[in-house]
């Protein structure tokens, strides 16, 4: 009996001190916009690999705005505590891990936050809920909380080693909503701007996955898709160029060269630089000249060498044809 009593004190404890953190929240959801579905860039990106930090803020509102309320998130998380929070990401109440998972995603926005997030749980705590979950709410906040830690290159091999690529992998099959395609596609964009990660991300499904979501027809999410395609050649060109990497590019055999080509007009200057940049990157490799050739890759160089936006792009296609003398043959053939 005295053991029994012991358990039943044990339980109504923990049911308080799960309802007094569930208030703790209550104060957060005041400073969380309830429409998740409008998703906003936190900043212009510094890199060509680099993602923007995906929040969770209205765009119309002002980047002092957005400050302001990712400065009070942070301070009302110091005084709820990040452990409390990432507890309510498996809360039995759907409005309360919604709540939650978009706190974590706003504080996932800041650099600084990051690695504690990792340390204390909130890794795993997000890839549980993309195997879990079925509310497509959450599912869309976890990834692009997902999207925001894998910009750190350390917290992109523990993604992958917890099987983050093929949970990515299965959200985006499950979804069909742009938002969340966007989410999903930004966080394997980011992955695949690490070489290390890039045989374990293609076995995983992360490439075929991208490219389907490439086919969806949503500017947004093919911005996404090109710049994860941009991330993968300019490693892999690297690699070449630096001699540690040899043969035709993998992503011959993802059928990646077809879509850039098909996308290669596309209305989005973002995009068009991510296509024109993965072009140039994979045709600096010799051992993908053939495809070039066949597909109508040459064709699409010399476009850009002319009339890409960028000065630097369209030297670094100049340079290419004019090194490369299957490309020299083929356009004088053309020509003639």
């Amino acid at each position: 009996m005295e053991e029994l009593n012991a358990v039943r004190e044990n339980l109504l404890l923990e049911e308080k001190q799960r309802k007094a953190v569930e208030i703790e929240l209550l104060k957060l959801k005041k400073l969380v916009p309830e429409n998740g579905d409008d998703l906003a860039d936190k900043k212009s990106c510094m890199k060509e690999n680099m993602a923007k930090p995906l929040g969770l803020h209205n765009s119309n509102q002002s980047r002092e705005t957005i400050s302001v309320q990712r400065a009070t998130i942070a301070k009302i998380c110091e005084e709820v505590g990040l452990e409390k929070i990432l507890q309510l990401l498996m809360s039995e109440d759907i409005d309360v891990q919604i709540h939650a998972v978009k706190v974590v995603a706003n504080l996932a926005a800041e650099d600084i936050n990051q690695e504690r997030i990792v340390e204390e749980g909130g890794l795993d705590a997000l890839l549980m809920l993309l195997q879990s979950s079925q509310n497509t709410t959450i599912l869309r906040v976890a990834s692009g909380a997902i999207a925001n830690l894998a910009m750190n290159e350390l917290n992109q091999s523990l993604i992958m080693s917890k099987g983050g690529a093929r949970l990515l992998a299965n959200t985006a099959c499950k979804a069909d909503d742009p938002q969340t395609l966007r989410m999903v596609a930004g966080a394997i964009a980011n992955l695949c701007g690490n070489e290390k990660l890039h045989v374990m991300l293609r076995e995983d499904g992360g490439i075929k996955t991208l490219l389907g979501m490439g086919r969806s027809g949503n500017g947004d999410v093919v911005a996404q898709v090109a710049r994860g395609i941009a991330n993968f050649a300019k490693c892999e060109s690297r690699g070449v160029i630096q001699g540690h990497r040899r043969g035709r590019s993998v992503l011959m055999e993802d059928g990646v060269l077809a879509w850039l080509i098909s996308n290669s007009c596309s209305a989005s200057a973002s995009t068009r630089r991510h296509i024109e940049l993965a072009l140039c990157h994979l045709a600096q490799n010799e051992d993908n000249t053939e495809d070039f050739i066949s597909s109508g890759g040459v064709k699409e160089l010399t476009h850009i060498s002319v009339e890409s936006t960028r000065e630097d792009i369209r030297n670094l296609a100049k340079t290419i044809l004019k090194l490369n003398p299957s490309f020299k043959a083929e356009i004088h053939g053309k020509q003639l």
